[in-house]
């Protein structure tokens, strides 16, 4: 059940008492392969229908064990050189695909006027840790080289990613800034990432029941993903961020990850990074895949979007 002393918008509080109702399992019971398919099943009713693009394909980028399949958007058929999206998607580094993030990848090229490349990057428990950040790596090298499957010259790299996607932003970004690829990264925008060590935040503890994503299921995820949480490239603020690039993080504030967010904002601040931090209230984690069901989120989303276009603008 929801938690009542905290603000709660009505049509969040809608989607919650829905979920409820219907009942069903968390992913820590139900395993990967199920929990993969409610993340669809979810999608398919909950998430706003996609944009009209006129460039949607699905291609591949060479990976260290394979072909990594990736999804190119472009709001425009053709473009003049500059920047591309690099989009990771969530899921605890455990479910999620480019289907679910299908029309938040359109939105994103749509509100951004920028080509957007989705990458599929391998799934634990079935490839754990380091296969995400290896694939993610060798996707944003690969974009960055301007090739030919993609028709375009890029001229800089804006990466994003929410939640589990969050961290790999913000992982593949400092990788690259520390072993630059064909060109840079200009900005970085972070959705509701995990940063840091969850486990010693009091949004965790506030937040684990009746919010959509659950305390139990953090910790499911993060034994599926396995890894060193003292190695920089599972956990990034464990790590050297003083040369990270211009940032834009947003949180939701009925989110067990909320402060995870925030601390990452806050240390990027210290560091004397130029960064855009931006906290919803009222709102849960998972919004920008869940705009039909709650529509306040596609405000959201737009405040998020235009901050990066700003940077990206600044930058670019």
């Amino acid at each position: 059940m929801a938690n009542t002393e905290h603000y709660v918008r009505d049509d969040v509080r809608g989607f919650l008492d829905m979920l409820e109702q219907m009942g069903g399992k968390g992913v820590e019971e139900v395993g990967a392969v199920e929990g993969r398919q409610q993340m669809r099943t979810l999608g398919a009713v909950a998430e706003a229908e996609p944009r009209t693009m006129a460039v949607q394909k699905d291609l591949t980028c060479p990976g260290p064990a394979g072909p990594i399949p990736v999804r190119f958007y472009d709001v425009r058929a053709e473009r003049d050189p500059g920047p591309c999206v690099l989009f990771i998607h969530g899921g605890g580094f455990v479910i999620g695909d480019l289907e679910v993030y299908n029309a938040l990848c359109t939105e994103i090229s749509h509100h951004l006027d920028l080509p957007v490349v989705s990458v599929d990057y391998r799934l634990a428990p079935e490839h754990p840790f380091p296969a995400a950040p290896d694939d993610c790596e060798a996707a944003a090298r690969w974009v960055a080289s301007s090739p030919a499957e993609l028709g375009r010259t890029i001229t800089g790299l804006v990466i994003t990613g929410d939640s589990a996607g969050g961290n790999l932003t913000i992982v593949t970004t400092n990788q690259l800034m520390n072993d630059p690829a064909e060109v840079p990264v200009i900005v970085q925008a972070p959705i509701y990432p995990v940063a840091s060590d969850v486990t010693q935040h009091s949004s965790l503890a506030m937040f684990a029941e009746g919010f959509l994503l659950t305390g139990a299921a953090m910790a499911w995820f993060t034994d599926q993903y396995g890894g060193d949480a003292r190695d920089p490239r599972h956990t990034p603020m464990v790590g050297d961020c003083s040369n990270t690039p211009p940032t834009v993080v947003c949180t939701a504030g009925l989110d067990p990850l909320r402060d995870s967010g925030r601390e990452y904002a806050a240390h990027l601040v210290q560091l004397g990074t130029e960064v855009v931090y931006l906290e919803f209230p009222g709102i849960i984690h998972g919004f920008t895949t869940l705009r039909k069901a709650i529509p306040s989120g596609q405000t959201d989303l737009e405040a998020f979007l235009d901050a990066t276009k700003l940077m990206v603008e600044r930058y670019r």
